[in-house]
């Protein structure tokens, strides 16, 4: 696993896309993906190609996963028009101990997909 795309649900129970994580270090990218699980049809994701990198047209090659693991990430405050962070994530720890629904944020996430 290289890196992570991140998603959190907005106050209407949508899970949006908010951005990524720089290069995950190799063991972190084993201990993550270990905790991750497929996801099952129907991920709100499904049929989206996300950019290898800003002003390339290469994509991703992603593995979607339930929407479950809470981890742990260092941004800076910059967002785009839909609430995105401008700049990669750059990763600290999964967090096991907290589900989805323990996460708020005091910019909350506008209604665009």
């Amino acid at each position: 696993m290289r890196s992570l795309l991140l998603g959190r649900y907005d106050t209407a129970g949508r899970f949006q896309y908010t951005g990524r994580t720089t290069t995950l270090p190799q063991a972190a990218g084993r201990t993550v993906a270990a905790l991750l699980t497929p996801a099952d049809s129907g991920h709100p994701w499904t049929g989206w190609s996300f950019s290898a990198g800003w002003g390339t047209r290469e994509s991703l090659d992603v593995t979607l996963v339930r929407p479950e693991l809470v981890v742990e990430v260092d941004v800076d405050i910059a967002r785009d028009a839909s609430s995105r962070w401008r700049h990669p994530a750059r990763w600290h720890r999964p967090r096991p101990d907290l589900t989805p629904a323990d996460i708020h944020d005091s910019a909350p996430l506008s209604g665009a997909a």
